[in-house]
């Protein structure tokens, strides 16, 4: 008898599955439409992450946010993180037109066909964050992230031509087929843009694409409780505590136990509004001996005290804003 033995794959959670398991991405919507000659339409504000692919043609982004407007080629991804308003145009001269004006039935899904012809085919989704933890993701990402280098686009080629099969010829269990499309191609968004940033880009999704960064990340990650020095973090990757602690700080902007703190408090956050944990057995959980200690960490980086986080607590953004900021290295 002949036995193979299959060596499974560690399956512990990387920083970003992380942070995207964080956010929770709460509700998915699929689509996309088809346009001819000249036209121009307006996008108002939502709350999310639009992700747009053009398959056919070409067009201009203008965003008032945004100084110059961008020019969409055929194949080029756009990542909206911000949910602010814009429009897409053949020509930046002509009055644009609301979208749902042209396409009032928009929301339904599929392919939606405009006027005109069908010079011009964009499909996308549009990802509904939920949770106090949305800016560990939209803290790091600009107004707008444009993938068009060839290579990049040949990546989510697969992911855009199934989904475009998908909203042309709908199929049993098409929902779920378009929420797991749209998902990947938000991580492959992410996994581009970090690579093409590293060298300049400031924050820990940037951090990821240096292989020592994105190891003392993911040791905090994985073991938060596990009482970690600079120096134990610079033994783990292989660094002296010295040069370590100092690429740390550039490509993250802050320093090794800043964001360590930081993290702990982030996943506090969560089961503090959700588990119903008693606050002591949470903060035995992340590597605090008293329960004392654990509620001065937790209020000085969130902003309010652990005993506000209910499961019924609503959102205190003006305070969380301020916290992810300092997780993603934007304060000083």
């Amino acid at each position: 008898m002949r036995i193979i033995f299959v060596k499974v794959r560690n399956t512990t959670m990387d920083p970003l599955s992380d942070v995207l398991s964080l956010v929770k991405i709460h509700s998915y919507w699929s689509g996309g439409f088809t346009l001819g000659g000249a036209w121009s339409i307006a996008f108002g504000p939502v709350e999310g992450i639009k992700v747009y692919t053009l398959v056919s043609g070409q067009c201009w982004l203008s965003m008032a946010e945004v100084a110059e407007p961008v020019r969409v080629q055929t194949g080029d991804c756009l990542l909206l993180p911000q949910g602010r308003p814009f429009h897409l145009a053949s020509d930046l001269a002509l009055v644009p037109v609301d979208v749902m004006t042209l396409f009032p039935n928009l929301g339904d899904g599929g392919i939606n066909i405009g006027q005109g012809g069908d010079d011009f085919l964009g499909i996308g989704s549009h990802l509904t964050l939920t949770g106090d933890h949305a800016h560990l993701l939209l803290g790091v990402l600009p107004p707008i992230v444009h993938i068009r280098q060839e290579s990049d686009k040949a990546v989510l080629r697969w992911c855009v031509e199934r989904m475009r099969q998908e909203l042309v010829e709908p199929q049993p269990g098409g929902f779920l087929v378009a929420q797991q499309l749209a998902t990947l191609v938000l991580i492959q968004v992410l996994r581009l843009y970090l690579v093409a940033r590293a060298k300049g880009g400031v924050g820990w999704l940037f951090a990821l694409a240096d292989k020592r960064m994105r190891g003392a990340i993911t040791a905090m990650h994985t073991d938060p409780a596990h009482r970690w020095t600079v120096q134990s973090l610079a033994e783990h990757v292989g660094m002296s505590r010295t040069t370590f602690a100092v690429r740390f700080r550039e490509t993250v902007g802050q320093s090794p136990m800043d964001y360590l703190t930081h993290w702990r408090m982030q996943l506090a956050g969560d089961r503090l509004s959700t588990s119903g944990d008693p606050i002591s057995v949470i903060a035995s959980s992340l590597g605090y001996d008293s329960e004392s200690a654990f509620s001065t960490a937790f209020k000085r980086v969130m902003g309010y005290s652990p005993r506000q986080c209910s499961r019924n607590r609503p959102a205190l953004p003006a305070h969380g804003v301020g916290a992810y900021a300092r997780l993603n290295g934007s304060a000083g």
